[in-house]
């Protein structure tokens, strides 16, 4: 029989989005975590996400994570995903345990998968660049399946919100080690990181499932033990044991504690500039909207799709005389 080979996506969509609260609150008041919003009218940058993983593999191996508290905006939005490939977090324990409990539903349906992991908060100005970036990675993954590939975003700015890496040696195929990571760091740093051509780090990054699984298991081996066995249970059983193992579990996030642990076993990608944002706080929504008007000048702002809220919309009332100037 022909084992399919094609990747696996995981798509990350468990986050809250605090920092952009005051652009996301609904007519109600209700704070909606930024990946159900739309940027511009249409579809949400959730949906705008699993367009990119659809470009990578087919839809049956798009899998994503979510929080069970935010079920009023993940539910009608993900549709056109099989219920089994939606994975619903009990409760935030934190980054780690937001890519082991989905990666162990990928790693019972296919032990050799490979994954690329990407999160449904950000916005590409141009997908294709990113997305030829990620294919790249996926095949340095499948021939040398001991190392995770990062993806760093060639930056246009001293940026002192994002995290940095540092690249280190030639690795071969494109690739370079990782000398160091560098999160947030004051301007002058971050002066210094720019000439240095170091990268802004996307959290988009490739591997082989069994190697992504080690290196979390080694820095979080109660929480993989965990939640390996409660994604073994029986169908019926399974949410109550989940709920059960995240009462329990630490808050690990997976930046600083997994990949800032294991620079050996990792390798850098630079992707060219391709306009990524992360849209983390509200002057960096309103200058990506900004860059958007100014490449696309005639597209109109749509209604968005499921009545989320519009981050154009929001950055128009918070600064009515910039947007109108």
């Amino acid at each position: 029989m022909h084992r399919n080979t094609e990747p696996w996506v995981l798509v990350l969509a468990a986050g809250s989005g605090t920092r952009l609260s005051e652009l996301t609150r609904d007519q109600d008041g209700i704070v909606v975590p930024k990946q159900y919003c739309s940027l511009r009218g249409g579809r949400s940058l959730l949906l705008d996400t699993i367009d990119r993983a659809l470009r990578l593999t087919v839809r049956e191996r798009v899998v994503v994570v979510v929080a069970a508290q935010h079920e009023r905006w993940w539910a009608p939005q993900l549709r056109c995903i099989a219920r089994e490939n939606v994975v619903v977090q009990p409760e935030n324990r934190g980054t780690t345990a937001g890519i082991l409990l989905p990666l162990a539903h990928i790693l019972e349906c296919d032990p050799d998968a490979r994954v690329a992991v990407l999160p449904s908060d950000h916005y590409v100005a141009d997908p294709l660049v990113l997305l030829h970036s990620m294919q790249i990675a996926l095949r340095a993954v499948q021939r040398d399946p001991r190392h995770l590939v990062l993806l760093g975003i060639t930056p246009d700015s001293a940026d002192t919100e994002y995290g940095w890496i540092v690249p280190g040696v030639r690795a071969g195929a494109g690739l370079q080690s990782v000398a160091a990571f560098v999160e947030k760091p004051q301007l002058a740093r971050a002066l210094a990181l720019l000439q240095a051509r170091a990268l802004w780090n996307s959290f988009l990054f490739a591997a082989d499932a069994g190697t992504l699984w080690g290196l979390c298991a080694r820095f979080a081996q109660q929480t993989a033990t965990a939640i390996r066995a409660a994604s073994r249970r029986p169908t019926g059983e399974r949410d109550l044991a989940l709920s059960a193992v995240y009462q329990g579990l630490p808050t690990i996030d997976f930046s600083r504690t997994v990949l800032g642990g294991s620079a050996s076993t990792l390798r850098l990608l630079s992707v060219p500039e391709c306009g990524w944002t992360d849209l983390g706080t509200p002057d960096r929504t309103a200058e990506c909207l900004a860059d958007i008007a100014l490449r696309h000048p005639n597209r109109p702002v749509r209604v968005p799709w499921h009545a989320t809220v519009d981050l154009a919309h929001a950055v128009a009332r918070l600064e009515p005389t910039s947007q109108s100037a």
